[in-house]
């Protein structure tokens, strides 16, 4: 899970994340929504993949991207279930 939190603490790889809840992307879609160098965007996108955020399917030399929901909603679920937030809690702890 450690490696989930640190995906979701950089602000660009959040960014990454909204724009692939809207729709999966290829690597060359994702960077023309950043002014950032390519190499830069591959970190970012080797972060969020060890910790299982995104898939990516090569098809050619076109990497396509997506959002792996299970493992971002099992982070969220995780993260509320530590500070006792939603409904979902155990009483008695």
């Amino acid at each position: 899970m450690a490696e989930v939190y640190k995906a979701l603490a950089d602000p660009t790889r959040r960014r990454i994340l909204q724009l692939l809840r809207e729709k999966e992307m290829t690597a060359g879609e994702i960077a023309d929504q950043f002014d950032l160098a390519k190499p830069t965007l591959s970190g970012h996108f080797a972060v969020l993949k060890e910790a299982g955020l995104i898939q990516a399917e090569k098809a050619g030399v076109t990497i396509t991207y997506r959002l792996n929901v299970s493992v971002l909603e099992e982070a969220l679920l995780a993260l509320m279930d530590g500070f006792k937030l939603g409904g979902g809690h155990r009483t008695g702890d």
